[in-house]
């Protein structure tokens, strides 16, 4: 348990009361299911940006990546610069693109929904199976917010693990329930600008309070903790290791909750700016995640003399020695931050896919757009009590079950995103195939070890995805001419857009 937590306890209720006060302004501004789901698409470059940027990163950003590099070293630049580079292309390539089709395909709202009237998929197959594997997915990753929260709550205020995780739950369910997108989006552009300044603020106070040279004095500790190519025990990394941290870059043609970012934008113009301010907060919050990792292990050397069992609190314990009780609080509440951003998009993304793709698609084609948002609201309850019980294991590491729903949702929806924006050839049969062959892929690789399966799951998923769609969509006479027109026309906007 962290001292003086009174103080901090003070800073987290006044947090709380304002990300509740920007939910229920959101509330007052969503009037029907595009409100809720896109909020309205009116996204300018800053929201539009840091909400993508923050519900990207969550609790992982301030808590499983300086623990990785508290336990690993300068070898975790590879998974930081794979990111970073995915952060880039996904906005560079795929955000104006996935904007302006998903308007021309009649306001497609959610990705399922996207991805079944580019194809003209009258069996409604697509949209079904993309809402499972979402609602699958998710599950776990909202469930590794849910574990970051109950870590921290666990060491701020000296909870019982369980009790932890359920505080943690309500914090983030009550805000997201009322005010839909705009309260995610908005609350977002707050918790991302916190995240950023607390991972940059506390490694620079840490060094300027008695860590000195930090690579001078890592290198004196360990020389392969500054090494790219081996790991902390002077072993060379493997092809196989190396591909794999980068390959997280991968991840993002397929994350729902941040290509929902892209569909929100209120313009195409907006978008070159929103991408520079995404890469730029992504460099500059990684660069002090990491950081704050290697400034940790001199810490944990020099001020207890010894090791941290869990680094993936080393965060925490930083702020908690360096600063005054108020400051700390306001650090901390950059973790809460941190795990609000996601969480909220994650159960928001799942709601839309239970809602939109699964309710009104199967059960109810004449729901209005209020039943929508109400069941919708329901969803995001169920949900998150789904995602709490798989959180209740306090040996769960936020980092390991992130790297599976993220490979999950890369293999499964990125390359069927990034054809169909790209092939005019590809049709239904392809997207299914892709789909499937990907999520299965990543759920299979997983159970396996060993030589080649070492290699993380996004790898082959991705692979094996692309070739299922190429393969299948040329076998089965590629696209309609009513698809293909449909693409032509998306081309045209595309250009008036702009």
């Amino acid at each position: 348990m962290i001292e003086n937590s009174f103080a901090i306890t003070g800073t987290f209720i006044v947090y709380l009361i304002g990300m509740l006060a920007i939910g229920y302004i959101a509330y007052k501004r969503t009037a029907n299911s595009a409100d809720y789901f896109l909020g309205g698409r009116t996204l300018g470059p800053w929201p539009a940006a840091l909400s993508a940027g923050a519900s990207d990163m969550s609790g992982w950003l301030l808590l499983g990546l300086p623990g990785y590099a508290y336990a690993a070293g300068i070898e975790s630049l590879w998974l930081a610069g794979g990111l970073l580079i995915g952060t880039w292309l996904n906005w560079l390539i795929c955000a104006k693109r996935l904007r302006t089709y998903s308007i021309t395909t009649d306001n497609a709202l959610t990705l399922p929904e996207f991805l079944a009237r580019r194809f003209d998929d009258k069996s409604k197959l697509i949209q079904t199976i993309s809402a499972f594997f979402i609602l699958l997915f998710f599950l776990f990753y909202t469930s590794s917010g849910l574990v970051a929260g109950g870590k921290l709550f666990e060491t701020v205020f000296g909870l019982d693990y369980t009790l932890a995780v359920i505080i943690g739950t309500v914090c983030v369910v009550s805000y997201t329930l009322f005010g839909g997108f705009l309260a995610v989006s908005w609350t977002d552009l707050v918790q991302g600008l916190l995240m950023s300044a607390a991972l940059l603020i506390v490694p620079i106070a840490a060094m300027s309070g008695g860590v000195g040279d930090l690579t001078a004095a890592l290198e004196a500790k360990n020389p392969e903790l500054m090494t790219l190519f081996n790991d902390v025990k002077g072993e060379p990394l493997s092809a196989i290791a190396i591909i794999s941290l980068a390959a997280w870059g991968l991840g993002y043609f397929g994350q729902p909750h941040i290509l929902a970012r892209f569909k929100a934008t209120r313009s195409n113009k907006d978008i070159g700016t929103a991408r520079r301010i995404a890469v730029a907060w992504t460099a500059l919050s990684m660069t002090g995640a990491i950081l704050v990792g290697l400034v940790g292990i001199l810490f944990v050397d020099n001020q207890l003399g010894g090791e941290l069992a869990d680094g993936e609190k080393i965060f925490m314990l930083l702020v908690n020695s360096i600063f005054h009780p108020v400051i700390a609080g306001i650090l901390l509440a950059a973790i809460l931050a941190a795990i609000m951003s996601t969480a909220d998009s994650q159960l928001l993304v799942s709601s839309s896919a239970l809602a939109e793709d699964f309710y009104k698609q199967v059960f109810r084609p004449q729901a209005t757009t209020e039943e929508i948002v109400m069941v919708g609201r329901v969803a995001v309850i169920a949900l998150s009590i789904v995602a709490l019980v798989l959180a209740m294991n306090p040996d769960s590491t936020v980092l390991g079950l992130v790297s599976y729903a993220w490979a999950g949702f890369g293999a499964a929806f990125g390359p069927a995103l990034l054809l169909s924006l790209f092939w005019k050839g590809m049709n239904r049969n392809g997207a299914l195939a892709g789909i499937v062959v990907g999520a299965l892929t990543v759920v299979i690789w997983k159970q396996l070890s060993g030589g080649l399966f070492d290699m993380y799951e996004i790898v082959p998923g991705f692979i094996f995805a692309t070739i299922s769609i190429i393969v299948i969509s040329s076998m089965t006479g590629g696209a309609s001419k009513e698809v293909e027109a449909q693409y032509e026309n998306y081309e045209k906007n595309l250009v008036e857009f702009d």
